[in-house]
């Protein structure tokens, strides 16, 4: 089966199966939010992005495995709900952003900064502190040594523009400023986007749609 993104609470996982990396994309909670497990091929260490709710259906996901660590984008309420549960069952480490991780509910074991690496196996991912939706909000990215990048963007980024700003413009100034220099500035438009909610999308369909997102200041 083609690898597409596209989920639905309830629904079925879909399996974006790359050379090094297994990603698993499933929606969860009331928020339509998403949770994505990356497992490497190499080593079967398991790592997921945002346990963000539905414990029992991350965990059935994860399966008898387990997970290594997870990752929580930001500190918004509807990216952790079953982080607790899913620590408590797995062991994981934490890592959130430095900035946002007081205000998650569940300690971080390791404060995340810009350019810090995270690994999951023998795969390698790079974060990227992006301010403006919260303090501390992350991306990760995958630069594939087999293909185009992948990068998960929790809330900064989605199809049609960067994550809520609140009509806050000097909170929008300073997304739209770290996600063109840290993303769009430095990625082809081969990359994957993997959103915090929704459907993915590429960097490509973006970014002729920047000057649109500066205008309307949002």
């Amino acid at each position: 089966m083609t690898y597409t993104g596209e989920v639905r609470v309830g629904g079925p996982a879909d399996v974006h199966e790359l050379k090094d990396l297994m990603i698993t994309k499933i929606a969860v909670g009331s928020m339509d939010n998403n949770a994505y497990l990356l497992r490497c091929r190499a080593t079967d260490e398991q790592l997921l992005i945002d346990a963000a709710n539905e414990a029992e259906t991350l965990l059935g996901m994860i399966g008898d495995d387990g997970i290594a660590s997870v990752v929580t984008t930001h500190q918004h309420g509807d990216h952790w709900q079953a982080l607790a549960a899913v620590v408590a069952a797995t062991g994981a480490r934490t890592y959130a952003g430095r900035e946002d991780a007081s205000g998650i509910p569940v300690p971080t074991d390791v404060p995340v900064d810009d350019g810090d690496v995270i690994r999951v196996g023998h795969v390698e991912l790079t974060a990227r502190h992006l301010v403006g939706h919260t303090p501390g909000s992350i991306a990760l990215v995958y630069d594939d040594p087999h293909g185009h990048p992948h990068v998960f963007t929790g809330d900064c980024l989605f199809p049609g523009g960067v994550g809520n700003t609140r009509k806050d413009a000097q909170a929008f100034a300073s997304l739209i400023h770290d996600v063109e220099t840290k993303i769009f500035d430095v990625l082809p438009d081969e990359t994957w986007v993997y959103p915090g909610h929704g459907n993915d999308t590429s960097l490509g369909a973006e970014r002729p749609h920047l000057p649109e997102w500066h205008a309307r200041g949002w």
